[in-house]
């Protein structure tokens, strides 16, 4: 058995709920025959990352050292590793194990993030009851299928938000068929949003834009979105009723939102959420029989996927725009991500020595 390199991981833990991690430091489970040790370069941090700490999609396993937008390098591998060396510069998004079996009906499905068996980067337990933490943190140990090379092509500083939040977009347009000519409404040009237009542009479609922030018009434009809509000013609003084949829902919308939502829909569009409200959706079924709208979600992407999203960033020059913290002030980026201020993702710089 291949022994692990460093056998104490020092990090930056939630203790309690709240905007608030510390120095903390666990020892890692071993090293299986199909697992990466990852010596963490940088480690982006995702809206996911604050609902945990503070408790609010249900019990935190405390402490817990969150951060699921991770890149390294592999310093050890398991014995039956063979698509992976010492050396390689890898990311690990939100996930860190599922069977990856064929007679699984997810994964046989490449719906591996719903396999029965999954293991989540962090707050979530293996089926020995180790716990699995994240990225702030000096490394993470994770099963080798679940480590993605880094394409050369991305600088691997502006590599960690596509592992959760470009594969977060990109998955259901795979999934749904998003194709050239279609129009695809993104609302929220935010973390999720800015990534949403550039993958959706890329794939031919017409991309418009929603925000109440009057102030991202040109930027959204500048990412690939054929119109910019104001949300606060109802004639642009108007003027695209009735007209998209997809709205990809970025931001926490109000959950009352979606019949005003289902107005913008041509005849069998599709709504997708990717983010969650608070509360029960309100809407009336009428609006989806006389328009035959569909609503769904999406989860993230498996490992089909993730490495599609890869690999399409590299063929269309998809990058996140990104502010960079040293670990060391993880809790000012933390309260910066909190207080929506961000633009647009925040990746933290430096391995943690828990100092």
């Amino acid at each position: 058995m291949v022994e692990g390199k460093i056998n104490e991981i020092h990090g930056w833990a939630a203790k309690a709920p709240g905007i608030k991690v510390e120095p903390w430091s666990y020892i890692p489970r071993p090293l299986g025959e199909n697992d990466v040790e990852i010596k963490i370069e940088y480690s982006g941090i995702c809206g996911s990352d604050l609902h945990t700490i503070k408790s609010e999609w249900g019990p935190t396993m405390y402490p817990a050292i969150v951060g699921h937008e991770i890149i390294g390098k592999v310093i050890t591998k398991g014995e039956r590793v063979t698509h992976l060396n010492e050396g390689d510069i890898v990311g690990v998004g939100a996930q860190a194990f599922a069977c990856l079996k064929n007679d699984c009906k997810a994964c046989s499905h490449n719906l591996d993030p719903h396999c029965p068996h999954s293991v989540y980067t962090y707050n979530s337990k293996y089926a020995d009851g180790h716990q699995a933490h994240g990225g702030y943190a000096e490394a993470v140990r994770v099963d080798s299928n679940y480590a993605f090379k880094i394409p050369a092509a991305i600088d691997p500083v502006y590599a960690p938000p596509l592992m959760c939040a470009g594969t977060t977009v990109f998955a259901p347009m795979l999934r749904k068929g998003v194709k050239k000519g279609d129009r695809i409404g993104v609302v929220g040009i935010g973390g999720l949003g800015h990534l949403a237009i550039q993958y959706a542009h890329a794939l031919g479609a017409e991309v418009v834009a929603f925000s109440h922030s009057p102030n991202k018009r040109e930027q959204a434009l500048g990412l690939g979105a054929s119109i910019f809509v104001d949300t606060s000013k109802k004639e642009e609003v108007d003027a695209v009723r009735q007209s998209l084949n997809f709205l990809f829902i970025t931001s926490n919308s109000k959950a009352n939102q979606y019949n005003e939502f289902v107005s913008w829909m041509d005849f069998e569009g599709t709504i997708v959420l990717l983010a969650l409200p608070e509360g029960n959706l309100t809407f009336s079924p009428f609006d989806f029989v006389r328009t035959e709208v569909s609503i769904t979600g999406s989860m993230i992407g498996g490992v089909e996927i993730i490495r599609k999203t890869l690999a399409f960033a590299v063929e269309h020059n998809i990058r996140p725009i990104i502010e960079r913290y040293p670990i060391a002030k993880v809790n000012e980026a933390l309260e910066h991500m909190d207080a929506g201020k961000a633009r647009y993702r925040i990746v933290l710089e430096g391995a943690s020595s828990g100092n």
